[in-house]
């Protein structure tokens, strides 16, 4: 078994590492490039009903410390995605397929579809999306989310994961995991989406630096690694019986190693990714690799949720 093998739903990777959906995954070509990379595994956009052209421009801006973003879900649709799932060549290279439907009766038409498609895609359920205006998104309603995900479990009656957003509070991580664990085909956990409804400021222009919502947008990248580790190793706790994909901060193989050790079995690769190209994966798995080396760690699973505590 090669170094940096990885596991999730009992399906084999090559290495830990794929794109973060929203990145370098609206069109074909951009998925492609991601399959022929260095990465373990890809993820679609997070796809709704119908085409969407999303926010208006300028919707993403690089920081220093990482980057902010309103994008809105632009997305081609979900059968555009279905369509290149099909084709996809899932003996080289697992493909995860994320939804994010603007309701709960466009989920169950999209997970049906998937399902009745017959395809090997390990679908991640994106519930760190709008509900509907004036009301919190899926996963910070947890009355909607325990609906969601009855609902889902219901319909789609296979494995499925979720895309949650940053939680902040001990409680809300137990409030969250209880609904979770309700749900045994809740199979993963993926942590975090971006921090939601931050602001960043251009002095020179004395102006928001992004047009959708005045400006306010979702940050990762630097900004949120310490956010993105905590919920990792508290659903990694909390959810024994699921396995957790960690998400947010990573530009390093240092930083994927420590996403690792607070319990992930899989990396999403965000910004870095989207100020990069499909490459940093290579870079990514050689520096996990050398750090691996130095510590002695024959496997992941290894050093996989070892996060020690004082």
């Amino acid at each position: 078994m090669s170094l940096l093998s990885a596991s999730l739903l009992g399906i084999k990777f090559a290495n830990p590492l794929l794109n973060a959906s929203g990145v370098h995954c609206r069109y074909t070509d951009e998925l492609d490039a991601l399959a022929a990379s260095a990465a373990g595994s890809l993820i679609t956009k997070s796809c709704t009903l119908l085409e969407r052209e999303g926010n208006p421009e300028p919707r993403y801006a690089a920081t220093a410390l990482g980057s902010i973003n309103s994008m809105g879900l632009p997305n081609q649709g979900y059968a555009y995605y279905l369509d290149y799932a099909r084709r996809h060549n899932y003996a080289a290279k697992p493909l995860f397929f994320s939804v994010a439907g603007l309701s709960l009766e466009d989920n169950l038409t999209m997970m049906a579809a998937i399902r009745d498609a017959y395809i090997p895609a390990i679908v991640e359920l994106n519930l760190s999306c709008p509900n509907v205006p004036g009301k919190p998104q899926i996963a910070y309603d947890f009355e909607a989310m325990d609906r969601m995900l009855a609902a889902v479990s219901a319909e789609y009656a296979l494995p499925f994961g979720v895309k949650m957003p940053p939680y902040f509070d001990i409680a809300h991580f137990d409030a969250a995991a209880a609904i979770l664990n309700k749900y045994p085909l809740v199979a993963f956990v993926t942590c975090i989406n971006s921090i939601g409804n931050a602001l960043v400021i251009d002095i020179e222009n004395e102006s928001v630096v992004i047009k959708p919502k005045d400006g306010f947008g979702g940050i990762g990248g630097d900004y949120v690694l310490p956010t993105a580790l905590a919920n990792v190793n508290a659903f990694y706790r909390r959810c024994p019986d699921k396995q957790v994909i960690g998400c947010g901060g990573v530009k390093s193989g240092e930083q994927v190693f420590m996403h690792l050790l607070a319990g992930a079995s899989l990396v999403q690769v965000g910004t870095a990714l989207h100020e990069d190209s499909p490459r940093i994966f290579a870079r990514l798995n050689r520096e996990l690799s050398a750090i691996m080396e130095r510590k002695g760690y024959r496997s992941i699973e290894a050093l996989r949720g070892k996060l020690k505590t004082l």
